[in-house]
Parts: C-alpha cells; structure tokens; sequence
C-alpha cells in the first residue's frame, strides 16, 4: 500500500474529538430514528458499554470489551488499555483522553487491538465525557464497536451469542 492511499490513511482519519455543549438539549424527535435495529448492530459488532471515573482513573469495562481488548480484569487503568492498542495509534487515542478529561466533550476513535499469535482485530469507540469541576467529579461513558470477521474454527473471538 502506497502512502497517501485511502486506506493507508484508515489509523490517522478517525481521531477526532469536539466540545460537547450538554446545556443546549437535541431538538424534539433528532432521536427518533425509525430504523433503528439492534439485532442488525449485532449482525456486524460486538457492542458493549464503558465508563470512565476521572477521580479515581479507573475505566469499567464489560465482559466482552475486557476479552476482546486482551484484559485480565473489567477495571483498568488509561495505559493499561492503551498497551491493547496498535503502537502507532496510541499517542493519539491518548491525547484525545486527556483532552476530554479536561473539558466536557465528545469523542471517537478507530484503531485495532493486538491479540494472540499477531490477529488484529478492529475496535471503535465512541464516547463523552463531563469534566471534573467543584462540585462533581469527571466521569466518561461510551462504547466499543467490534466488528465481526469470519475467523479460523473454534476460534471464541467475536463470535455471536
């Protein structure tokens, strides 16, 4: 793959973050969305919610997501999640948490986890965050997308349940 290819940009495009103002409210019915079809989500990912605790730096991860990010235990530390990651993307994935530590924002990443025997496999996050003020401590919520690929046999990696 050539540099400056599509997909040779895939790991730098989807870094992105933006400062969530949570005092305007989405307009009535922005929500609804009549195709709205969870059993398709499930078709093409494995989703699972996280949550973040900027006091303590502990994020919660779900079953899934800790398996799928190579994790031993559902709580750890910002570094420790960011070992999951492909090398390259880490410094980024970084400073966009440290940037939504310090102010209330909205924020998405793309990169791939390093498993066993050199599979890759793909995550996306999506997430927010309030920051910390006088009189509340910051906090993060978000998800993890992994999508599903067709893998050797008996393999348990992202398989549906």
């Amino acid at each position: 793959m050539r540099r400056g290819e599509p997909c040779a940009l895939v790991g730098i495009i989807l870094f992105k973050i933006a400062k969530a103002n949570f005092s305007a409210p989405f307009a009535p019915g922005s929500l609804e969305f009549e195709g709205h079809d969870p059993d398709l989500l499930a078709q093409f990912c494995v989703s699972e919610g996280w949550t973040g605790d900027l006091s303590s730096g502990i994020i919660k991860l779900g079953q899934w997501s800790t398996m799928l990010h190579g994790l031993s235990s559902s709580e750890c530390g910002l570094l420790s999640l960011m070992h999951c990651y492909d090398p390259h993307d880490r410094a980024r994935i970084l400073d966009l948490f440290e940037q939504a530590a310090t102010a209330n924002s909205s924020f998405c990443y793309s990169t791939t986890t390093l498993g066993t025997g050199g599979h890759r496999q793909p995550v996306f996050c999506v997430g927010e965050s309030v920051a910390a003020d006088k009189q509340r401590a910051g906090s993060m919520v978000g998800v993890f997308l992994f999508p599903r690929f067709k893998l050797e046999p008996g393999s348990q990696l992202a398989t549906r349940q």
